[in-house]
Parts: C-alpha cells; sequence; structure tokens
C-alpha cells in the first residue's frame, strides 16, 4: 500500500542529501565503530546499576550506521507508520494507476527524501523501537526484536570534531543518553506496544482525503524555514489528546535519558562538563534537529522534551527516590501526563 510513497526514491534521494559525512581513514572509521560498540554494551550496566532498570536478554540490537543506513531505517519506520493511513486511502479513493501512481509517488518520495537527508547530517543516535514489529502491529504476530538501536558513526565523528572534545569520552556520552532508550524499552515490555498503539490511534483520527499530502508539505516546509506545524493538521480535540498523551511520553523518556547521562557520566568521563557544556550550546543553534522539530509541531517540543522531562525525573527522584520514580515503568496508566510532566507533583500524588 505504501507504494503510493515511492521509498527507494526518498532513500537514494535522502543518502545523496545527507552525503558521506566527514572524512575519515579506513582505519579510524573501523576504530570508531568498534569503540561505539563497546561502549554501548558497556553503557548497558552502567544504565541498569543507575536506574534499577534491567534490560532483558539483547533482543534489541545495537547497529552503527552511515548516513544512508539511518535513512533508510527510518524510512522503514515511516512505510511502517503510514501504512494504516495509506490503506484507509486507498479503501476510500481507491489505489491509484498508471501514470498518477508512478508521479505521485516520486513527488512525495521527494519531499520525505530530503527530509530524511537532512535530517540524516544531525542525529548522532536513535532507539527505533518499532523495528520487529510483525506486519499488523502488535497483534499481527511474534515479534522478531524489540527495536534496534541505531548509532551514526559519521555524525558522531562530525560532531565531536566541531566541539573539539575528547572521542573517547564523547563517545561514551553518546551511547549513555541512547542505550538508557533501548533498556527503557527492553526492561519496560509493553512500552513499545503502548505507544505503537498510541501512534495508531493518531493516525486513526485523520481524515485521509488530503492528509498525507498536507503532512509531506508541512514537513517540507518545516525543512525549508517555513511554519509547516503538523498542528494544524491534527487539530481537532480528539488529536490534541493523543498528542498530549504521546508528548508526555516522549519528555519522561528524553528527560529520563538526560538525568542518567547526568548522573552516570561524572564517574566514567572525565570531560562531562565540558561536552555537556558545549552540546547545549550547540542544541541552540538554527537549523538544527531540534529547530526543525519545533516547528513541526508548533512549539519547542524536542528542547521542551529534554528540559521538562529531565526537570521531572529529578523532582520525583530527589523527592521519594529511584525505586518509589520507577513505578512510572510498572503500566502505561503510570504514565506521566503532558500537564504532570510540568507538575511532578501531581503525578506523585496520582500515583504514589
Amino acid at each position: 500500500m505504501t507504494s503510493m510513497v515511492d521509498w527507494d526514491f526518498a532513500v537514494n534521494l535522502g543518502a545523496k542529501v545527507a552525503g558521506d559525512g566527514p572524512e575519515v581513514t579506513p582505519a579510524d572509521a573501523a576504530a570508531a565503530v568498534t569503540e561505539l560498540r563497546d561502549d554501548a554494551n558497556r553503557s548497558t550496566g552502567l544504565v541498569r546499576d543507575f536506574t534499577g532498570l534491567v534490560a532483558h536478554g539483547s533482543s534489541a540490537p545495537v547497529l552503527v550506521v552511515d548516513r544512508r543506513g539511518w535513512v533508510q531505517a527510518n524510512a522503514d519506520g515511516f512505510a511502517r507508520i503510514l501504512d494504516p493511513l495509506v490503506t484507509r486511502l486507498t479503501e476510500k479513493k481507491g489505489t491509484p494507476q498508471g501514470l498518477s501512481l508512478a508521479i505521485g509517488s516520486r513527488v512525495t518520495g521527494a519531499e520525505v527524501g530530503l527530509m530524511l537527508g537532512f535530517l540524516g547530517t544531525k542525529v548522532l543516535g536513535q532507539f527505533d523501537p518499532f523495528y520487529g514489529l510483525p506486519d499488523g502491529g502488535p497483534d499481527g504476530g511474534a515479534a522478531t526484536d524489540t527495536g534496534r538501536l541505531l548509532l551514526v558513526a559519521p555524525n558522531i565523528v562530525h560532531v565531536e570534531r566541531e566541539l573539539g572534545v575528547d572521542p573517547t569520552d564523547f563517545r561514551l556520552w553518546v551511547c549513555l543518553h541512547e542505550e538508557t532508550h533501548r533498556v527503557q524499552f527492553t526492561a519496560v515490555p509493553w512500552m513499545r506496544d503502548h505507544l505503537y498503539s498510541e501512534m495508531l490511534a493518531l493516525t486513526g483520527t485523520v481524515e485521509p482525503t488530503g492528509m498525507m499530502d498536507d503532512v509531506v508539505r508541512r514537513v517540507s516546509e518545516a525543512v525549508r524555514g517555513g511554519g509547516g506545524s503538523l498542528l494544524d493538521v491534527m487539530g481537532t480535540p480528539e488529536q490534541k489528546e493523543i498528542l498530549d498523551r504521546i508528548t508526555g511520553v516522549m519528555s519522561l523518556l528524553e528527560g529520563h535519558a538526560d538525568v542518567v547521562m547526568d548522573g552516570v557520566g561524572p564517574t566514567v568521563i572525565p570531560s562531562v562538563e565540558r561536552i555537556r557544556g558545549r552540546f547545549n550550546e550547540r542544541r541552540k543553534g538554527v537549523g538544527t534537529l531540534d529547530r526543525i522539530l519545533r516547528r513541526l509541531l508548533g512549539l519547542d517540543a524536542k528542547m521542551a522534551q529534554y528540559r521538562d522531562g529531565a526537570a521531572f525525573v529529578r523532582h520525583v527522584v530527589d523527592k521519594v527516590g529511584m525505586d518509589d520514580f520507577n513505578a512510572v515503568w510498572a503500566e502505561p496508566a503510570h504514565l506521566p501526563s503532558k500537564s504532570e510532566i510540568g507538575d511532578p507533583d501531581a503525578w506523585i500524588t496520582r500515583v504514589l
């Protein structure tokens, strides 16, 4: 069904836009890949000791990828999320044929490819929780994996050079954040199905007529520097309610990972203060991934997720301790709402 988007064209264009990244000798590239894999494996125990979360087994693989690999992985993810919407669209309007399909899928593929190519130069790492889900989602059969962790080696090397920080320290620092996400989803087995269900609920509220073009157009506008807010597309009360729940979850996950980085970092990364200071300045940069996400969501979404989520986690942990904070992972009903992220005492009162 997602042949309505030419995904091969999107990946090829995205890879071309992203480029190869910084010049690195084969020996240095091999050493970086090895070090990142080792750092990810090392981080699992560090995250466990700090948080008390135990990742069960190694069902979520760690992959060190180049920019094209990241573009391909995210195209696959987009195809999975968009498939139910495209299915509903074709049921309502019929499947485009011939020239109409060829031109439409190529245009949409170009828009997606440009976006992925741009983002493919920015992302350092990403946990892909939906990798390994069977066709049809959680109810479609047995999962092959519980997600996968992607570490984008060229971008990590580029940023460590740009910031002028110690490569060994920086790579472990990045892995601590990303491995925390891997632990969150593997130690909390219901989290993936819950988040996927929320995404499906969101797409289920969308009126398919014209929606695909509108979403892609607004994404493209955001990449090019325009307004392009998805909130203008998803503006019904039901959609805003689901978006608020998703925002609450993502703020928790991102803020928790930042707290882990800052909690573990000083014990194993000698230059962590220098890295954090310089990286925070970089996050403010115009044209970054964060700025695009702010445009798309109509607010300072990604930065707010890091900042507000971290403040929520720190407040709760300081007040009740890590063990009681971990009640947040017990069941979906214990997840904080968007409003509770800004009022952690309300979450403590409700849950604890």
